[in-house]
């Protein structure tokens, strides 16, 4: 018979800590889903006075599988659109990013880097 496991008593593992998310990040781009959401969730609430949170979900996900294709184009369109603003935005962020991080960037540390990777081709 094998012995029964016992929970090991110590310390935990760290878990890794998350990245501080840049407020000044540009937002993501909705789903053509969160366009139709957005724009049926209060019909939906007035047709179903007190209807819970989950529940309001899920109807709006059934109204959703009942489109076309005809009768989604235009949230698709729309959500084509904000993914062409979002990777603009991105795109003009990234740069700004990566002009402050050169600038903040010691070159001395650039130096040091180069120096180690050198030191490394010689143990070969």
């Amino acid at each position: 018979m094998p012995k029964e496991a016992k929970a090991r008593k110590g310390k935990k593992a760290a878990a890794p800590e998350k990245k501080k998310k840049d407020p000044n990040a540009p937002k993501r781009g909705l789903s053509a889903y969160m366009f139709f959401a957005n724009e049926q969730r209060d019909n939906v609430r007035e047709e179903n006075p007190g209807i819970s949170f989950g529940q309001v979900g899920k109807v709006l996900g059934e109204r959703w599988k009942a489109l076309n294709d005809k009768q989604r184009g235009p949230y698709e369109a729309k959500a084509k659109q904000d993914k062409e603003r979002y990777e603009s935005e991105k795109a003009s962020y990234n740069v700004s990013v990566l002009r402050v991080y050169n600038a903040s960037t010691p070159q001395l540390l650039t130096w040091a880097f180069y120096l180690q990777a050198g030191d490394d081709d010689d143990e070969e």
